[in-house]
C-alpha cells in the first residue's frame, strides 16, 4: 500500500503543487534528508537561483538512488528560499522533479542560509 494522501473537505485546496498531508502505513524505510544544498559535485555554485534549485533536486536524485529510491517515494518537502529570490523557477524544479507526485509541502523564505551564495535549500522524506 503506498502513501495515501489526506484532503478534508471542510478546508480549502492547496495553494500549489502539493498535498494537505500524506499518510504512510507499513513504511519498511523512512529516509529523512539534511537540507540538500546547490553545490555542484565539483564544487562550485551556480549564480542564479534556477540553477541552483535543478541542482539541489539532481542531489537529491543521487540520495534517493543510493537509498534504492525514488522521486514517487518522497512524501515531504521543506523548500528554503532567500528572500527577495523569485520562487517560481523553485517551484517548478521541484514540480519537474516529482513528475506529479503531490507531496507534503513547506515552503520557507529565510534572510540567508548557511553560505552566502547559497539561495535555496530543500529537505525531504521519503518512505518505501
Amino acid at each position: 500500500m503506498g502513501p495515501e494522501r489526506i484532503s478534508p473537505d471542510g478546508i480549502a485546496p492547496p495553494a500549489a503543487n502539493y498535498a494537505h498531508a500524506v499518510m504512510s502505513v507499513h513504511a519498511d524505510r523512512i529516509l529523512h534528508t539534511s537540507g540538500v544544498v546547490p553545490i555542484e559535485p565539483d564544487g562550485s555554485v551556480c549564480v542564479d537561483v534556477a540553477g541552483q534549485a535543478t541542482t539541489v533536486w539532481s542531489n537529491i536524485e543521487a540520495i534517493l538512488e543510493e537509498a534504492s529510491m525514488g522521486f514517487e517515494d518522497v512524501v515531504s518537502v521543506i523548500t528554503y528560499v532567500v528572500s527577495g529570490e523569485e520562487i517560481g523557477a523553485v517551484m517548478a524544479a521541484r514540480d519537474n522533479a516529482l513528475l506529479g507526485n503531490l507531496v507534503a509541502s513547506t515552503l520557507v523564505y529565510v534572510p540567508e542560509l548557511a553560505q552566502p551564495a547559497w539561495k535555496v535549500e530543500v529537505a525531504v522524506v521519503a518512505v518505501a
